[in-house]
């Protein structure tokens, strides 16, 4: 079997800094997952591909010219901003209060 890059000691680590609560059964589980993906990771990234290659949407090939026109990025208000703000228990200064997550200080 391949070396683990995700070894229980990182695993924990991030488990920790993410304030996931899992039982030891399922950190071992996500634990081999993650492993799995990155080993089929590796894999993908092993497969020669000529530069010549075109680059492909599900098997079809999709030059620049078949590739949609990209739209412009505009900022539109909702029109229903007061109504959903209304609904928020606590707001400061235009934006909502939310309770702070309980955490640990990290070493």
């Amino acid at each position: 079997m391949p070396q683990e890059k995700i070894t229980p000691q990182v695993f924990q680590r991030l488990v920790n800094l993410a304030a996931f609560d899992l039982s030891p059964a399922e950190s071992e589980y996500l634990r081999r997952e993650l492993n799995n993906q990155l080993v089929s990771i590796e894999i993908l990234e092993s497969i020669s591909i000529d530069a010549e290659v075109e680059a492909a949407a599900h098997g079809v090939p999709y030059p620049p010219e078949r590739s949609p026109a990209f739209r412009a990025d505009e900022w539109i208000t909702d029109p229903h901003r007061a109504d959903i703000l209304a609904q928020a228990p606590e707001m400061e200064d235009g934006y909502i209060v939310v309770p702070d997550i309980a955490q640990e200080e990290l070493e």
